[in-house]
């Protein structure tokens, strides 16, 4: 399996900044991609932001201009830095491991794992 370990999150004003880190561990042969979701309660789990196979990036239009993400692939660690934080930004944010592992008897096999979620509030 694949763990993921989340930090970061908290209660900050508009126009704050928080970091958010996420790190993977276990049998992992491959890395497709890392990222970020987020949601609300009665919404959807959106994504926020993603590198793919350590190149590509995607950001949701929201966040734009405002968040970056970035990873330590020596240490399979996804970072979202949250820059010019709105209320709207408010949500249980996600992150995300898409990727290769060797599960015994089964050999090679694509794995999807999310953290456990942490919670980003942002109000006066």
């Amino acid at each position: 399996q694949v763990h993921l370990v989340e930090s970061g999150g908290g209660l900050v004003q508009p126009g704050g900044s928080l970091r958010l880190s996420c790190a993977a561990s276990g049998v992992i042969l491959s890395i497709n991609a890392m990222g970020w979701y987020r949601q609300t309660p009665g919404k959807q789990r959106e994504l926020v932001a993603e590198i793919i196979r350590d190149a590509i990036i995607n950001y949701a239009d929201s966040v734009k201009g405002r968040f970056t993400i970035s990873r330590d692939s020596a240490k399979n660690t996804v970072f979202l830095e949250m820059n010019s934080l709105k209320p709207e930004d408010t949500a249980v944010y996600y992150c995300n491991f898409r990727g290769s592992v060797r599960k015994p008897g089964l050999g090679i096999v694509d794995f999807d794992s999310w953290g456990q979620g942490t919670q980003v509030t942002v109000s006066s």
